[in-house]
């Protein structure tokens, strides 16, 4: 019998969660994504101190001899995410996410002008931007920034994304695809609660399974991914979303199970469905943001995590940087 991941294939674009390229080889995703903290497991990994040491290198010529370490390694980071990126693309046939910096969510301007660098340094390496996604936490100022972006042929990636009303703003400005957090939702109403949650009860399965419903229902492009899985039962309640962004942990697991995978999302049953549709402006995103806690909550908490870990990347560059010899001069 077929494993639960080759039948997940069926009905899935499986996507890695990981900046590990030994895990993309060996599961064979269509696509990759990565994120400030994966980036920073990644850096500390001695096979992948080459890839580290060449971004530095580059940075410090750039800045010059006398340039302050901790300067150069935050040029460095923009460089050093594209740099993975294009080593996944090597492994990936798909499209791998390259994220903007959490800490300029609320920052529309700055956003576009990062995705932009990014996008360059993609292409200036022989990368079509088709098969590069600009990461972007699903603020209003990041979902703005993104409706522009796309319309420059630069496709984004919303991420953070945990409420109805993020998933339809998403939507009207036509972005790529968004990536709602199945296990961080999950994470909230067990804390909030004290339940456990198992199969279709997982409040992140009825998230995604309800923004699943009302993008087809509707008939939008926008495509739904699933991520930040706890369980393999998290995974097998989705199949059939558009894509699922999968750990490596639960990818081997999925790859080590026999049994029946069932297709849980059908677009033409979600077509037949009752839904209302739901006007989206800036007033009423932030209402409905303001009176649900849980992505309220989870939103500034992923926003606050990913600038953490992209200022424990920037420290652990900087101390990379002092510990490099300097070139030697003729």
């Amino acid at each position: 019998m077929a494993t639960l991941l080759e039948q997940l294939k069926q009905y899935t674009t499986v996507v890695a969660d990981t900046g590990d390229m030994k895990s993309m080889e060996k599961f064979k995703p269509t696509d990759a994504t990565t994120n400030p903290s994966l980036i920073t497991a990644a850096a500390g990994m001695s096979e992948y101190s080459y890839i580290v040491d060449d971004v530095l290198k580059q940075a410090k010529s750039a800045a010059g001899a006398n340039s302050d370490d901790k300067a150069v390694a935050a040029a460095a980071f923009k460089t050093l995410a594209v740099a993975f990126g294009r080593k996944i693309l090597e492994i990936v046939p798909g499209r791998v996410s390259t994220e903007v910096d959490a800490r300029l969510s609320f920052d529309k301007e700055k956003t576009i002008e990062m995705a932009h660098d990014i996008i360059k340094q993609y292409e200036d390496a022989g990368v079509d931007r088709k098969r590069v996604l600009i990461k972007i936490a699903a603020t209003w100022e990041g979902i703005k920034a993104a409706e522009e972006l796309e319309k420059e042929g630069i496709h984004c990636n919303l991420t953070l994304l945990f409420g109805l009303h993020q998933a339809v703003a998403c939507a009207e400005a036509k972005v790529t695809l968004i990536s709602p957090f199945v296990g961080r939702i999950l994470d909230w109403y067990k804390k909030d609660t004290g339940k456990e949650y198992t199969g279709a009860e997982d409040p992140g399965v009825q998230s995604v399974t309800t923004i699943y419903n009302y993008y087809k229902k509707f008939g939008y492009k926008t495509q739904v991914m699933g991520a930040s899985f706890r369980n393999t039962g998290e995974i097998i309640e989705l199949a059939g979303s558009d894509l699922l962004t999968i750990a490596p942990k639960l990818l081997a697991e999925l790859d080590s199970t026999e049994g029946k995978l069932e297709k849980k999302l059908d677009a033409t049953k979600s077509a037949a469905m009752d839904i209302q549709k739901i006007p989206m402006d800036k007033e009423t995103f932030e209402k409905m943001h303001a009176e649900d806690r849980m992505a309220h909550d989870k939103l500034k908490e992923g926003i606050e995590g990913f600038s953490k870990a992209l200022e424990e990347l920037e420290e652990l560059l900087a101390k990379r940087l002092k510990e490099m010899p300097e070139p030697a001069h003729a």
